[in-house]
């Protein structure tokens, strides 16, 4: 595994996600703004099935009070 390097990431916890889903239209748990410019919304369980994705494509990652987002762990050694 390669380690993931994650310049300038800002992650804020908001009270919540106002989108939905751009992968189900479930309700969002965490929205981001990608390095490129868009911007995506994902539910919980997409949120966490691509963490590592979003890491190397955010610019700005804003997560839902009380979620508990797999991209804020520590990556396992």
């Amino acid at each position: 595994m390669r380690p993931v390097l994650v310049p300038s990431l800002r992650v804020e916890v908001v009270a919540s996600v106002p989108d939905s889903c751009d992968g189900c239209g479930a309700a969002a748990r965490l929205s981001l703004q990608l390095t490129s410019g868009g911007e995506l919304a994902f539910c919980g369980h997409h949120a966490n099935r691509h963490a590592v994705r979003i890491l190397g494509v955010a610019r700005q990652v804003r997560v839902e009070d009380g979620f508990e987002w797999a991209g804020a762990k520590p990556a396992p050694r």
